[in-house]
């Protein structure tokens, strides 16, 4: 019979454990609690009156918050499409062709992010300024695509490298045409990854605040700028209840992720 442990050898994980919670859920607490307080002075610990004031305002048809939330959800829309139209041709040519340097070429999709990203935006709004892209919708959408096409070419060429070479070989030897053969068998099976990338481009573009800043602002705001001019301006509950609903997408497509990206994909990305 196993000797119970002592509570001692047990305290340094509780600790632990309370502190990584903490870490996590603390913040998370105070933009709850700032969502809800429509009065909180120093030096009070809790506000001193609760409401919903600020959620009905954030909610408001004609709200700054809901234009700039279902424009930021159209930009990434946009840039799940851009994305997906380049990464899918992209990702089959690199799986199954016989490339020279496609390690290189992998490597290549990484360069946006091998380097800090604020002198890099601050280059694209001058080219950007100069070819009438700046504050502009498309001008946004290629800046967010130049980072999404990071998630959405590696996961989609590991997708495709998943599938196994003799299912669509199979299909060839029976008379299917090449196309017929990506349609009928390479593109349902990548699908699941393909999903994956897209719903990671997505979340990327509805999250991204610098290049919207740089190259956006101040005629194209999104949500992430409207949370930081609130937040900016003082008004702590708008950029609370903001930061609440870019959270939301987050947490739901992650636990969607975690179903369609499956390990055989993820053991294939970068090979």
């Amino acid at each position: 019979m196993t000797a119970r442990k002592p509570w001692f050898f047990w305290l340094p994980r509780i600790v632990a454990l309370v502190l990584f919670a903490g870490f996590i859920f603390g913040p998370l607490s105070n933009l709850l609690i700032w969502s809800v307080a429509e009065a909180w002075f120093f030096p009070n610990k809790l506000p001193s009156r609760w409401g919903f004031r600020w959620w009905e305002y954030v909610f408001r048809p004609t709200s700054p918050a809901m234009g700039s939330l279902w424009l930021s959800i159209w930009i990434a829309v946009l840039t799940t499409v851009v994305c997906l139209v380049l990464s899918i041709p992209a990702g089959l040519a690199l799986a199954r062709g016989r490339l020279p340097w496609r390690g290189l070429f992998l490597l290549l999709f990484l360069i946006p992010q091998a380097f800090p990203n604020l002198p890099i935006y601050i280059s694209i709004a001058q080219i950007f300024y100069a070819l009438g892209l700046n504050g502009t919708v498309p001008g946004v959408v290629l800046v967010h695509a130049s980072h999404g096409l990071v998630y959405s070419v590696w996961i989609t060429t590991a997708a495709f490298a998943a599938i196994d070479p003799e299912l669509e070989n199979a299909a060839r030897n029976i008379g299917a045409s090449a196309m017929r053969t990506f349609a009928s068998i390479s593109l349902p099976l990548a699908a699941p990854g393909i999903m994956a990338s897209a719903i990671f481009v997505f979340l990327e573009s509805l999250d991204e605040f610098t290049g919207s800043f740089f190259v956006g602002a101040p005629d194209v705001m999104t949500l992430p700028l409207m949370l930081y001019t609130a937040a900016a301006g003082g008004n702590i509950q708008t950029a609370s209840i903001t930061a609440l609903i870019l959270l939301v997408p987050s947490i739901a497509f992650m636990l969607v992720v975690e179903r369609f990206l499956k390990a055989d994909v993820i053991a294939k990305v970068g090979q």
